[in-house]
């Protein structure tokens, strides 16, 4: 009876834990093609466009194979079958590996992958704002959202593609430093937004100082804070699959210990 019991424990206590595989492999399904088809902040910003798209495409062969193991688990548990309860143990197990192996590439590369969000984020201010719509609409929402202007600050507007073509800056910045040289910061650098005081500030002269109207930190230092603020959260994510994904190996394993024995008891 206890072991009847016990052996109902785990089987259900699998197919829990594959239901939670399910949720995990379809929301990387989905977020790899959102990605993929969509034209998200990254997408906007990232340079290494071949190697992003290599990635979000390992990201989701990671969500189907989870699925994989999802039915492999779910049917093995309850169909009893040793068959399907080896080829989810396997299968979960190369999927840990990968995880580990993305994890130690991702922690030694972590300088590699903070020092391209910068370049991406001065070359998008320099030459993509007002140039492309994707671009424009991407550092807008980060200068609003992170009260910020500009890459290390709204100097960085100076030269820009934005800046330079603007209809309403007076003069064209080139190589000259005179302080009567005008350049222009968008609207989102701006504390108050469509304001007189705001629309006035918008131009500024090389060498002065900044209205208080307009944000003066950079966005870049900002972004990287926040990036790294989810550290803990993606961590914390991490390291609760981790555990549920060791449950799924001893379960499988006992399961599959249990129907052997009762196939041998049979026999």
């Amino acid at each position: 009876m206890v072991l009847s019991e016990c052996y109902g424990f785990v089987k259900y206590g699998l197919v829990c834990v594959n239901l939670i595989f399910s949720a995990v492999g379809l929301a990387a399904v989905i977020l790899a093609v959102w990605m993929l088809t969509g034209q998200t902040f990254l997408m906007s910003l990232v340079h290494e466009q071949h190697n992003f798209n290599a990635g979000l495409y390992i990201l989701l062969t990671a969500g189907i194979l989870m699925l994989i193991v999802c039915f492999l688990g779910c049917c093995g548990a309850f169909r009893g079958s040793q068959c399907m309860l080896v080829a989810f143990f396997s299968c979960l197990l190369v999927v840990i590996v990968a995880q580990i192996a993305a994890g130690a590439w991702l922690y030694s590369n972590s300088n590699r992958l903070e020092e391209l969000v910068k370049s991406a984020v001065i070359d998008t201010v320099k030459n993509k704002y007002g140039e492309d719509a994707r671009h424009t609409e991407t550092v807008d929402a980060f200068q609003s959202e992170l009260e910020c202007c500009g890459a290390t600050g709204p100097s960085d507007w100076i030269g820009s593609k934005y800046s330079t073509q603007s209809p309403s800056t007076p003069i064209s910045l080139t190589v000259s430093g005179d302080v009567n040289t005008v350049y222009k910061v968008p609207e989102t650098c701006c504390k108050t937004k469509d304001s007189n005081a705001c629309k006035a500030a918008r131009n500024i002269k090389v060498a002065t100082v900044v209205s208080p109207e307009i944000y003066n930190e950079g966005c870049m230092d900002k972004l990287i804070v926040t990036l790294k603020n989810q550290k803990n959260v993606v961590i914390g994510v991490t390291a609760g699959i981790g555990i549920l994904e060791l449950l799924g190996l001893i379960f499988s394993l006992i399961l599959c210990c249990a129907n052997a024995s009762s196939d041998r008891y049979k026999a």
